[in-house]
């Protein structure tokens, strides 16, 4: 039985490939939706992939991931820079025992300055940037690794 992972996306990301495509690229959410999931098959992991612009539905997803035990996978886009309600749910999925890895299809360290500061990557089991939507496949690499090493 694969073992389920969430792979959750924040706000604008809905808009993928309409968006700064020069920043972002060409490809939509359901393009990164098909891919994760083909790559969660290839891993043994059933992937779900949501996305949201209301930061209390992603923070409802951080509460169920932990109280699930479920991996997740995060791309928690603008909140990434302040929001500390999500960053204390996200905490809760690592207290639960799961990976949480956080992803940016951009390299945000080389863009505007607000965007330099994460309030998720200290409580995160790894961050990936910067490598579009092959993050996406590195980060549940990472979540098939860590979750094998347990079992």
């Amino acid at each position: 039985m694969a073992r389920h992972v969430l792979v959750v996306n924040g706000p604008n990301l809905g808009r993928l490939g309409v968006r700064q495509p020069d920043v972002y690229g060409h490809q939509d959410l359901e393009t990164l939706r098909k891919d994760c999931t083909q790559w969660g098959h290839e891993l043994g992991l059933d992937v779900e992939v949501r996305q949201t612009d209301d930061e209390a539905e992603m923070i409802h997803w951080m509460h169920e991931a932990a109280d699930g035990a479920i991996p997740v996978v995060m791309n928690p886009a603008a909140f990434t820079h302040y929001s500390y309600g999500l960053a204390d749910a996200a905490h809760m999925v690592g207290d639960a025992g799961v990976p949480l890895m956080e992803v940016h299809i951009s390299n945000p360290a080389a863009r505007d300055e607000f965007r330099k500061r994460s309030v998720i990557s200290p409580v995160a089991t790894g961050t990936i940037t910067g490598m579009g939507f092959f993050g996406y496949r590195l980060a549940l690499e990472a979540v098939a690794h860590i979750i094998g090493q347990e079992a």
